[in-house]
């Protein structure tokens, strides 16, 4: 499992490049732009270094953690995948590209994609400071460059199809898949608007063949209905300068994050995926679980039987549960 905090590399490049700069004015930056996120807007609002800078120290921890826990959940599901190209689809400062490096040492190939420049200069910057291998970086509007992309084993979308317009998401969903030889990823805020989003995208992608990877056990409708949504959530550690630029207190942030992982290949059956916190009481520990047949189960573990307690004592949201029969 690779670890949610950014690589030191990566941390130590993006501090240097901080170095020097106004703290409350960085802070100040991030918070407009996160402002403009929230609202539905765009990157469009970065349109210098300093704005790349104070953007990528606020929000690549959280990013970097959420895409590594995708990550990870696929290659607990498959950890015989090895691919050797990557394709990362609103690629903003490398954010997705540095955790797939991490993940996948088997990977030559990077090609990013986004229409920011400020962004884009800024990951080429990073890159030159770390062991990120030489990136292809090309810049323009997401559906044009991606019509023109390479194809890639491993496709990567993180927090960019909440940028698009409900006409365009469509079209965006089915040229991402036709970049994809083998896996594509998605992810998305863990709201419940975010969460639709994945599911309209896995529906349509589901109809053109893709196999589900994660976090979904199975390729059936998602049985998740509102007020509830499908979403999971990575606590990271927060360094200091992450607290100054978040104007925080607390030493950690819980990023929730929606996502789906879809492949071409076979898959094996896939274990039950824990939708949420496991409670505990005196009495046993309580998971709800979605599980291979499609359907939403409850799964129970009394106290008295020490050895399913114990394993249910260790679980955690979104983690996989083989046998949602005990």
């Amino acid at each position: 499992m690779i670890p949610p905090s950014l690589p030191a590399d990566l941390k130590a490049a993006l501090e240097q490049k901080l170095q020097g700069t106004q703290r409350a004015d960085a802070a100040a930056r991030a918070e407009r732009i996160s402002l403009t996120y929230r609202g539905g807007g765009t990157s469009a609002p970065i349109t210098t270094e300093a704005d790349a800078l104070a953007y990528a120290g606020a929000r690549m921890p959280a990013t970097y953690a959420s895409v590594i826990a995708c990550l990870n959940a696929m290659a607990a599901i498959r950890p015989g995948f090895a691919p050797a190209t990557l394709l990362d689809v609103g690629a903003g400062p490398g954010t997705a590209s540095w955790a797939a490096a991490q993940a996948f040492e088997t990977l030559q190939r990077f090609t990013l994609l986004d229409a920011n420049p400020a962004l884009r200069n800024l990951a080429l910057q990073l890159t030159e400071a770390t062991r990120l291998p030489a990136i292809d970086y090309r810049l323009g509007d997401a559906g044009k460059a991606l019509a023109e992309a390479p194809e890639a084993a491993l496709v990567i979308a993180s927090y960019v199809i909440n940028e698009l317009s409900d006409a365009a998401r469509a079209a965006f969903a089915d040229a991402l898949w036709r970049r994809t030889t083998d896996t594509l990823l998605v992810v998305e805020p863990g709201t419940p608007a975010g969460y639709a989003r994945i599911v309209a995208l896995r529906d349509r992608l589901i109809a053109q063949g893709a196999r589900v990877i994660a976090p979904c056990p199975h390729d059936a409708a998602c049985p998740v209905t509102a007020p509830d949504w499908c979403h999971f959530v990575q606590r990271l550690p927060r360094s200091k300068l992450h607290l100054q630029l978040k104007a925080a207190d607390v030493p950690f942030e819980d990023e929730k994050f929606s996502y789906v992982a879809l492949t071409r290949a076979a898959l094996p059956e896939r274990p039950a995926r824990v939708l949420a916190q496991p409670e505990q009481t005196k009495a046993a520990i309580t998971a709800k679980l979605c599980t291979p047949n499609g359907q939403l189960a409850v799964a129970v573990a009394a106290r008295r039987d020490k050895p399913a307690y114990a394993r249910f004592r260790r679980l955690g949201w979104g983690d996989t549960l083989a046998t949602p029969s005990e």
